[in-house]
């Protein structure tokens, strides 16, 4: 893809982003869960109190795909990392190089930052992501399962009364 582009986010995109989040849902068979709206977005992508980041391609002009990640940390390295929440690319632009030069982008930060890795989850059954991922070089974690607490679990945990 010749004209291909790919830049941070500015807040004026935040209605194209959750049109691409939407898009990714859909494809995950997930889009009963978006409960993101553009206020909510608009504040955690560029309030006061940043918490995630997000790079959009481009070709023609047209937004094709997005890559959000924020920051983690690994006590074991003492170092930044970098976790990617999502990557989706337009079908009609996959296979184009689009995913992996948001990669290409993101290692380029987590050297400019300093950070001393890269994860991101896939789902067990979208091998084609999967096969994408180890032709990059990229390999599973084995021995390590995700666990989750979703936000009506807090005030269960948070609770301090026995029972």
């Amino acid at each position: 893809m010749n004209d291909l582009s790919i830049r941070f986010a500015r807040e004026d995109d935040v209605p194209e982003i959750l049109n691409l989040i939407r898009e990714l849902a859909d494809y995950e068979q997930l889009a009963h869960c978006v409960t993101a709206t553009p206020e909510v977005l608009r504040t955690s992508l560029f309030g006061d109190r940043r918490t995630a980041e997000v790079l959009l391609a481009f070709t023609e002009g047209q937004p094709i795909g997005y890559a959000l990640f924020f920051h983690n940390f690994s006590t074991f390295l003492g170092k930044p990392g970098i976790y990617i929440e999502d990557i989706f690319v337009r079908p009609t632009y996959r296979q184009h190089g689009v995913g992996k030069a948001f990669f290409q982008r993101i290692a380029a930060i987590a050297i400019e930052r300093d950070c001393g890795r890269i994860e991101w989850s896939v789902l067990d059954w979208n091998q084609s992501a999967i096969d994408f991922y180890r032709a990059m070089g990229a390999h599973p974690v084995d021995g390590w399962t995700i666990y989750r607490l979703v936000e009506s679990d807090f005030p269960r945990i948070a609770d301090p009364s026995p029972g």
